[in-house]
């Protein structure tokens, strides 16, 4: 496999990615495997960042923030696009992107008028469009 990963790796790293906070030890019964070797692991996976952090998820529509919009971009003030955007607490999720928009940001809201507030504001980097998310059928999928 890519990267010096084994099955028992991709293993580790499923059980991780379903449950960030899982012991070591249970860990270690489920791969049938001693604790320390199963820490090394974890350790080693860190160590090449294939294991990049650690997080937890939230219900969006518990914290207030549960419209989703998404923002096609076109601008040639691509660094104080980022800076901007790094600053502001509602964008989830920024990509550079190839097309006629070269960035797509999330963001996440309580109302429409916030998503319409953010929107005017970045008006000084350029045109963009808005879509706003209606349902959410897949969110969160566990990768492995």
């Amino acid at each position: 496999m890519e990267h010096g990963v084994d099955e028992t790796d991709l293993r580790i790293m499923r059980l991780l990615q379903h449950n960030a906070r899982i012991s070591i030890s249970q860990i270690s019964l489920e791969v049938s495997m001693s604790q320390p070797s199963v820490r090394e692991r974890i350790r080693r996976l860190e160590e090449k960042e294939i294991i990049s952090g650690y997080t937890a998820v939230f219900r969006q529509q518990a914290l207030d923030r549960g419209t989703t919009a998404f923002l096609l971009v076109k601008t040639e003030h691509c660094q104080a696009l980022v800076d901007y955007c790094d600053q502001a607490p509602s964008v989830t999720d920024m990509y550079r992107i190839s097309g006629e928009y070269n960035y797509l940001i999330t963001v996440q809201t309580a109302t429409i008028e916030e998503v319409s507030q953010f929107q005017d504001s970045i008006m000084k980097f350029g045109p963009s469009k808005s879509l706003i998310g209606l349902k959410s059928l897949i969110e969160n999928r566990i990768m492995l």
